[in-house]
């Protein structure tokens, strides 16, 4: 009887989960494929204004200029800007501590890659290496935060508070407090620094500490802002300190 109702229960799970990813993808499609439509007739008006400006460029040349600046963007480079702007590099220091923070949390935004053959070697044994150890370095980080978690239940309960109150309130201050220091304030420094809106600070912080990922929203890539030095490493942190905080309120 119990295995039976165990093969329902992960039956319904499991009918449910599709069920879940289903109508989640019709209301995308329905939120999504008009503004796509919208893109793309303002991209090809935009490509024919361009070829009725510039007579002398042949439709071949015209479809090799947007191939060209397609690459280039998708590998991260900008054409925009005078010189001094392209001459700011994509891996400096900030850059790339940012980017491997990215790698063994699993995050990948996707903006940022290696291009060259040993850095991308390199990048699949710093990745092979450097996973397990960042899953490590949360546990622990989620184990120093647990006791903290049992100096406030030992706290409670010497109040004469009930024990399972006190898991409750406990888990209700983590997840206030986590909330609080991990994505509302930091939605405000975004704010500033990137000049983005409250909601897409929000966003970036919840896709970025869930570990999706998108790279719709990535700091520091803004060519017109001028970002302090290692901005990046301290979003780097904030990633790593975040995504131990998720972890303990998977363990609690």
């Amino acid at each position: 009887e119990a295995m039976c109702s165990g093969k329902l229960q992960t039956g319904l799970l499991v009918a449910g989960y599709f069920v879940y990813l289903l109508v989640g993808a019709a209301v995308f499609q329905a939120l999504e494929r008009t503004a796509e439509k919208q893109e793309k007739m303002a991209a090809a008006q935009m490509k024919e204004a361009f070829l009725q400006t510039f007579t002398q460029l042949t439709v071949a040349e015209m479809e090799q200029f947007m191939k060209n600046l397609t690459e280039a963007i998708q590998n991260g480079v900008y054409p925009v800007g005078n010189e001094s702007q392209l001459e700011e590099s994509n891996w400096d220091f900030s850059n790339s501590f940012f980017f491997a923070g990215t790698v063994v949390s699993t995050i990948g935004y996707g903006t940022l890659h290696p291009r060259t053959a040993g850095g991308q070697i390199f990048c699949v044994f710093f990745a092979l290496f450097g996973i397990p150890l960042n899953i490590v370095f949360l546990h622990r980080v989620g184990k120093m935060l647990s006791l903290l978690c049992k100096k406030l239940g030992k706290f409670l309960y010497e109040k004469g508070m009930r024990k399972k109150k006190i898991k409750f309130l406990t888990l209700l201050f983590f997840l206030a407090t986590g909330i609080l220091v991990f994505l509302c304030l930091p939605s405000v420094f975004f704010r500033i620094t990137e000049g983005w809106s409250y909601s897409e600070g929000i966003y970036f912080a919840f896709i970025t500490l869930s570990t999706i990922g998108f790279g719709d929203y990535v700091v520091g890539k803004q060519s017109d802002r001028n970002y302090f030095s290692y901005y990046r490493v301290l979003v780097a942190i904030w990633i790593l300190f975040g995504l131990a905080w998720i972890a303990l309120l998977f363990n609690l």
